[in-house]
């Protein structure tokens, strides 16, 4: 089986309800990024953070995977696909895919403060200041905030760098370092990016496709293509 590694983005997730990071004003659910997604945030106010990805992580739990979580589940059956996201929800878990790396951590998830890897999966339940990791330290959503280090990375360059197909969905490709997964696969590899907007960085990759479409739309008929001309 061929090699399809899909890097998604929170265009995906829009479709199924889950707001994207950022709108026209820089504000994410009304609250500046430096104050809920940033460990100076959190030094300043934990429970604002706290309080912000509870909510988050609450809309994430109901959320329901969309046509373009589904159609990327189907290729299971034609290729070894292996999703690298951005997304911090899991709804690609929720609609069937196996193989998935969280490049910035998962909402489901808490971990300590002074532990990183002490890690516990709470679904969709909150947290609050006082409670405590099993080292007795403060509770932390698992979440790769601005200005930390994206421990995931260079596993996620690997599996890039071995794709025989790569493919972005619902991605600016403009937040690093995930925006420079691209430079890590093969300059002969055939590449699509899916997304209604086209990303000015794309422009600088031989053997790339446009599909200019919203996710829901776009993947299937991105299905349609790998499996007649890939196979």
């Amino acid at each position: 089986m061929k090699k399809l590694v899909v890097l998604t983005g929170a265009g995906i997730s829009a479709e199924s309800g889950l707001k994207t990071f950022r709108d026209s004003g820089g504000l994410w659910e009304n609250h500046s990024i430096e104050d809920v997604a940033t460990p100076r945030g959190w030094a300043k106010n934990p429970a604002l953070v706290l309080q912000f990805y509870n909510e988050r992580r609450a809309k994430a739990f109901e959320a329901r995977p969309n046509a373009g979580h589904l159609a990327l589940v189907a290729l299971e059956k034609y290729f070894e696909v292996c999703i690298i996201t951005q997304n911090v929800d899991n709804l690609h878990e929720k609609a069937g895919s196996t193989h998935v790396l969280h490049l910035h951590g998962e909402l489901s998830k808490v971990r300590s403060v002074m532990n990183k890897n002490l890690i516990t999966d709470i679904g969709g339940k909150a947290i609050y200041l006082g409670d405590l990791a099993e080292d007795g330290h403060q509770l932390r959503p698992h979440i790769v905030w601005f200005e930390e280090e994206v421990p995931m990375i260079e596993p996620a360059a690997a599996i890039a760098s071995e794709a025989d197909i790569f493919v972005v969905v619902g991605t600016s490709l403009q937040v690093y370092p995930a925006a420079g997964l691209i430079y890590s696969v093969g300059k002969s590899v055939p590449k699509f990016i899916v997304d209604p907007f086209t990303p000015e960085e794309a422009g600088n990759h031989k053997n790339l496709t446009y599909i200019v479409e919203t996710a829901t739309v776009g993947v299937p008929k991105l299905a349609e293509i790998l499996i007649r001309d890939f196979q």
